[in-house]
């Protein structure tokens, strides 16, 4: 439905009222001299860019652009371009339809925009295009009036001026975990001199690249509790009360994601002019997140499916998901000459994740049939050892609900040649004997196990028990023999779980103040406390992690041949 109308100077309130109600009912208003002057003009494109909510249509960048000649001040210029820029940059890309032979404005936009998306975290380069755009569009405002965040691409920042903003949950069940991840990251930031590296990444073979953790974490631990007595973090305050000299005067605040909602918070990070957000935590706020309209850089501390996980130029992740350590699990396996693979876990949810994961990089890598089975809690397992029944391996194919029937279970045992198990010490210590009751001596698959099975104080009956089973685990807790693993044990009271949430915050803050070649090296990688970090798809943070095997009683690094 279209209207034309031509405003005098009389009734304007009338008229602009009658312009709200037909541009909310949809209506599209047109004429060559709509209006007689600029202040109603204005207020009909800022009618439809307030209709939008924030929300990216090319209908309110049109908008945008047609206020934009209208507008007096340089303050209202400056904030109309930022407006328009939020949401060219926020727009999906296949939204900007059609543009007509005479947009060249418009044409000017998009073609900027191509430009800073492309070199947005190389500024030197960013800025000569931008150069050589103005050249080419000395008529678009952006020319002389260019916009804050393109403004702030092209300016060099250095580490100590970059404002890092943490989103995670300091009240409820996520506290704990909170504390750990933030005792890391400001240990980090005050103790750790150099952690980017050149290793060459995804490798399947085990690296040579012991961590020298004496050098990276040397003297990071402090000697008092954590004390929270702001929430905002200087160079003079700090979770840890240290007697360490800082590398840098960065600005680090920490934003209660259980105390506000996120739209609020990030509106309030943007305001305070952050770099960086670092968090959120949870899966349903990073779920939340991604689907909110802003252009700072976000390192979320959890990772999503594949399908969930949207197409943004200024989102990554970085998690200690079980899903990645499965993924770890099928290259060393398959790096260590196996075959035939089976996965023994637990009655959960859980176990089902790490399936799945496990199976789908299996089979990306050239792996075969992929076996899984599954065992009850530690009090069947003892009644079922009690009457002296073994754990018999006869899994199933993954992605089959079919039981492989009692001929194939025979041929199966001769098959499998490696077991990843997923389960606690507790259960490892019962399970292990039992998977030895059914074999015979001419089958013996080779046994791994996830980082689950390993806490702290281990003995070592426990050890000689486990005798040439692999494990993975972080470089931080497979470095055992250092003193600063020794410190932290003692300062998270020997939780091996907030030991690699601490790892964790460590990673975020290098990965954070690398932001930068983080997006735009594809071969990006840091020697990091909670494993190799490497980019995958959708800027997903993947963490090789080390291998470890029970020798004759102690607990040594596993040589790959």
């Amino acid at each position: 439905m279209n209207i034309i109308l031509i405003l005098s100077t009389r009734n304007k309130l009338i008229y602009k009222t009658m312009l709200f109600v037909f541009i909310l009912s949809g209506c599209q208003i047109t004429s060559n001299y709509l209006f007689t002057d600029k202040k109603t003009s204005s207020f009909y494109y800022q009618t439809i860019i307030n209709a939008a909510k924030n929300k990216p249509s090319m209908k309110a960048i049109r908008a945008y652009i047609s206020q934009e000649p209208l507008l007096t001040t340089h303050k209202k210029h400056q904030e109309n371009i930022n407006g328009l820029w939020k949401m060219l940059t926020t727009i999906k890309r296949d939204e900007i339809n059609y543009i007509n032979k005479n947009e060249n404005i418009l044409r000017g936009w998009v073609d900027l925009l191509d430009i800073y998306q492309n070199y947005q975290y190389n500024y030197k380069t960013l800025r000569i295009n931008f150069e050589n755009w103005k050249k080419k569009y000395s008529n678009n405002p952006s020319a002389k009036t260019p916009p804050n965040q393109l403004i702030k691409a092209m300016t060099s920042k250095s580490k100590n001026s970059i404002k890092i903003a943490l989103f995670l949950p300091m009240n409820g069940p996520g506290e704990i975990y909170s504390k750990a991840i933030i005792k890391g990251f400001i240990d980090a930031q005050k103790g750790i001199t150099q952690i980017y590296s050149n290793h060459t990444c995804l490798n399947t073979k085990q690296h040579q690249n012991d961590i020298i953790l004496d050098e990276i974490f040397s003297n990071i631990f402090a000697k008092k509790p954590m004390i929270y007595s702001t929430l905002n973090i200087n160079s003079n305050e700090s979770i840890l009360n240290t007697n360490i000299k800082q590398i840098n005067n960065q600005k680090i605040k920490i934003f209660d994601t259980t105390s506000e909602k996120l739209p609020k918070l990030l509106e309030q990070a943007e305001k305070e002019d952050f770099d960086v957000i670092v968090g959120p935590l949870f899966k349903k706020d990073v779920q939340n997140i991604t689907q909110m309209n802003s252009n700072i850089k976000i390192l979320a501390l959890n990772e999503l499916n594949d399908k969930s996980l949207p197409d943004r130029s200024n989102i990554c992740y970085f998690s200690l998901s079980p899903e990645n350590e499965a993924q770890n699990a099928a290259i060393h396996i398959k790096a260590d000459g196996k075959n035939t693979p089976l996965i023994l876990i637990p009655e959960s949810e859980l176990g089902k994740r790490i399936v799945k994961a496990f199976n789908k990089k299996w089979q990306s890598i050239g792996g075969s049939t992929v076996f899984t089975q599954t065992f009850g809690s530690v009090l069947s397992l003892k009644q079922l050892i009690n009457k002296g029944f073994g754990i018999k391996l006869t899994g199933i194919p993954v992605n089959s609900n079919k039981k492989i029937h009692a001929i194939q279970n025979n041929i199966l045992n001769k098959q499998i040649d490696a077991v990843y198990i997923i389960a606690t010490s507790d259960e490892l210590t019962l399970i292990r004997p039992m998977i030895e009751m059914t074999l015979n001596s001419a089958t013996h698959p080779a046994l791994y196990a996830s980082s689950r099975s390993n806490k702290a104080y281990l003995n070592i009956d426990y050890n000689f028990e486990m005798e040439g089973l692999q494990f993975s685990e972080i470089p931080l807790l497979a470095n055992s023999t250092n003193d600063i693993y020794k410190q932290a044990l003692q300062k998270l009271k020997s939780d091996y779980s907030l030991i690699r949430l601490y790892a964790m915050g460590v990673d975020a803050w290098a990965l954070a103040n690398n932001y930068t070649k983080l997006k735009s090296n594809n071969k990006f990688c840091i020697n990091g406390a909670s494993g190799l970090l490497s980019k995958i798809n959708n800027c997903t943070i993947f963490r090789q992690l080390q291998w470890l095997q029970f020798q004759q009683g102690q607990i040594n690094k596993y040589k790959q041949f």
